[in-house]
């Protein structure tokens, strides 16, 4: 068993190894064995499992590689996130991997796909649509065919046959991975001097380029040590972070939050990998058709899904009721359509509600922090001197 700082440590190099040397060298240790980048947000990775493959998440190049070619391709008043993987892709970080799946998350992720095409980047590349009418003989339906296609190519570049039980095998250790992870945050809801948000966002990012297998071994043995009493408590409120599902701020940004007085004690940095709440069935004789049950039942709120018959406003007030939390920081990435379209919907329910909340925009290349730090600390201090007034900010 690894100490706790060995763990990070491990868990920061994989996360921001742009050459995604770990998930190659698993590749190449025995035939047959594929690669699938997907971008931001969420992708049902077990089918990719099932398949003989592993899920690889693609979020960027961050503060870590500097954007030459990118430029090129995206104008300059949309988000950064698509000039960064591009970079990535154009160097030949990502050689090794078989195929590209875009979720639907806006339009520049769709024209992200569309360049990929054009590039003939990976055997496939695959704009996957995700279903916004959730009645599951529709919009489930919808997925489950989406999800065959992605099969599809895959059986076309190593020929494995996907069954009831691989499938359900693979649903089985994401249920795990799921739970693992709730563990850590609830933990953290309670006792988050334990282990810091920084630590835990290495974490649970290391789980998108390693297996699943690897990843809850991991999970396993940091729930152990964070269970134990340790760790100085600190004057910090608790907040939740809101707005930062796709592109993901620089750690530095998600450091600086938490010194300038708060515990994260919720976020949506990586809203993937927490995106289904609970477990997916992994009995069915179904498979497929629980994956897609999931999604249109236990889906985490998401500015990327549009679901008029349960507000997502409400959705976010009822995790800052459940996490204690004292307020809430919407950190959207600068021209972030769904994301700040709805911040205007978030503000104005929670200025009803009672709810604190401060706003703020980030680039993922972003390395000065200060004023975000010195705002964010302006918020805490308030909460902290005057609690039971309804107070809201705003910037």
């Amino acid at each position: 068993m690894k100490t706790l700082e060995e763990i990070i440590k491990f868990c920061e190099d994989v996360s921001f190894d742009l050459n995604f040397s770990h998930a190659k060298k698993w590749k190449e240790a025995e035939k047959g064995r594929v690669l699938v980048g997907y971008m931001p947000i969420y992708f049902p990775r077990e089918i990719i499992h099932a398949a003989g493959g592993m899920a690889v998440g693609v979020f960027g190049g961050g503060d870590r590689k500097q954007i030459i070619k990118g430029d090129a391709y995206y104008q300059s008043y949309i988000c950064h996130i698509p000039r960064s993987i591009m970079e990535l892709a154009l160097d030949k970080h990502m050689a090794h991997f078989d195929g590209f799946i875009f979720p639907s998350i806006c339009d520049v992720i769709r024209n992200l796909s569309g360049i990929f095409k054009q590039h003939k980047i990976g055997k496939f590349v695959k704009y996957m649509d995700f279903p916004q009418n959730f009645l599951p003989q529709i919009g489930g339906v919808f997925y489950q065919q989406e999800m065959e296609h992605v099969l599809k190519y895959i059986k076309e570049i190593n020929g494995v046959e996907i069954t009831t039980e691989k499938l359900n095998h693979s649903i089985e250790l994401y249920n795990i991975n799921r739970r693992l992870i709730e563990t850590i945050y609830k933990i953290r809801q309670d006792y988050p001097w334990r282990i810091s948000i920084v630590d835990v966002y290495h974490i649970i990012r290391a789980g998108t380029v390693i297996t699943v297998e690897e990843h809850n071994d991991i999970l396993t043995q940091v729930c152990e040590y964070i269970k134990q009493d340790i760790g100085v408590p600190q004057d910090k409120i608790k907040i939740v972070i809101s707005g930062a599902f796709c592109e993901q701020p620089a750690v530095g940004l998600i450091k600086a939050i938490e010194e300038a007085g708060c515990y994260v004690v919720d976020d949506d940095y990586m809203l993937g990998s927490r995106m289904i709440l609970g477990d997916i069935d992994s009995k069915s004789n179904k498979p497929l058709e629980a994956i897609s049950n999931s999604y249109i039942k236990q889906s985490q709120y998401s500015s990327s899904i549009y679901d008029v018959n349960d507000p997502k406003e409400f959705r976010l007030a009822k995790i800052v009721k459940d996490r204690g939390a004292n307020g809430v920081v919407f950190a959207a990435a600068s021209f972030c359509d769904p994301s700040l379209l709805d911040a205007p919907i978030f503000q104005n329910a929670f200025n009803k509600l009672g709810i604190r909340y401060i706003a703020f925009q980030f680039s993922e290349n972003i390395n000065q922090f200060k004023v975000i730090k010195e705002q964010v600390g302006a918020f805490s201090d308030s909460i902290k001197l005057w609690e039971d007034e309804p107070v809201t900010a705003n910037s």
